[in-house]
């Protein structure tokens, strides 16, 4: 676990997502390809993204809401982290729904809400990542009550933490929503 730090109140990533990525050479379409070494947690969750590895779901989370009852103050509500990639099923929201269900907290996935921008992956630096997500996110609080409401943020990866930042830097606009807690799955 490693605690992190950004436009939040209190905030953590559970484990580092990948140990080593050993570069194999090109496959026979030019496609780059490697030995890619990851955590048990990094693992089931490339597996959850790219894999179609529901199953991991259950335990995913359930580290994770372990970990949140450990680290982070009680809290109102759970936000799951807009999805970069448009999907049929969202990880994320799947992990964040199976979370509320184990602590008994709701889950709240209009609340925040993101705009299409470009794959942040393909950015090397923090300020291309920050010019592409500035006015990314915006906020549906007319669900919650007056406040201020303490939210968890939930996501799969952290690498800059821009798009973190950018999501807190929006629900920050809005008077009902009191302190933001992020809880993350791996770091890169």
């Amino acid at each position: 676990m490693k605690i992190i730090d950004g436009l939040w109140d209190q905030g953590f990533a559970l484990d580092k997502h990948t140990v080593s990525s050993t570069y194999l050479g090109d496959d026979d379409n030019g496609n780059p390809q490697f030995d890619t070494k990851r955590t048990d947690i990094g693992e089931a969750l490339f597996q959850l993204k790219y894999r179609g590895g529901w199953q991991y779901v259950p335990a995913l989370a359930d580290a994770l809401a372990k970990q949140i009852q450990a680290t982070l103050p009680r809290f109102d509500v759970i936000v799951p982290m807009p999805a970069s990639a448009v999907r049929p099923r969202q990880p994320v929201t799947e992990l964040a729904t199976e979370v509320s269900r184990i602590l008994g907290i709701r889950m709240d996935g209009a609340l925040l809400q993101k705009t299409a921008t470009s794959q942040l992956k393909d950015l090397t630096n923090r300020s291309d990542k920050d010019a592409v997500l500035a006015d990314a996110f915006s906020v549906r609080d007319a669900g919650l009550a007056d406040g201020p409401v303490d939210v968890l943020l939930i996501d799969d990866l952290i690498h800059t933490g821009a798009s973190l930042d950018a999501a807190c830097a929006a629900l920050r606009t809005s008077h009902r929503i009191g302190r933001i807690y992020v809880a993350v799955l791996t770091w890169r």
